[in-house]
């Protein structure tokens, strides 16, 4: 399997879980108000002047299904900026217990 760690700003979260989902990603968690130092500078979530604030889409799929959201993510992620980082992983849920 594949694990998927996305940070990128909160302004284009919607079009990024709009994505996944096209791409037949049906499961993911979202951790909004991330801060942290990247290349738009540093984003304090705790900072109540600044409105920049980042989210951190994780999510694990088979690497069937990875290519196929990869080959999407590509393009998009030049337009929302950000990181995505794609690592190797085993899960183990509930349902496989």
């Amino acid at each position: 399997m594949k694990r998927f760690e996305i940070v990128i700003g909160t302004e284009q979260l919607n079009q990024l879980i709009e994505l996944l989902e096209r791409s037949g990603i049906r499961g993911y968690t979202v951790i909004k108000d991330a801060g942290g130092l990247g290349t738009r500078g540093i984003r304090n979530p705790d900072d109540v002047l600044l409105t920049d604030e980042n989210a951190v889409i994780i999510f694990a799929c088979k690497e069937d299904q990875a290519q196929k959201a990869l080959d999407e993510l590509r393009p998009a992620m030049k337009g929302f900026g950000g990181m995505c980082l794609i690592s190797n992983c085993h899960a183990q849920t509930h349902s496989s217990c």
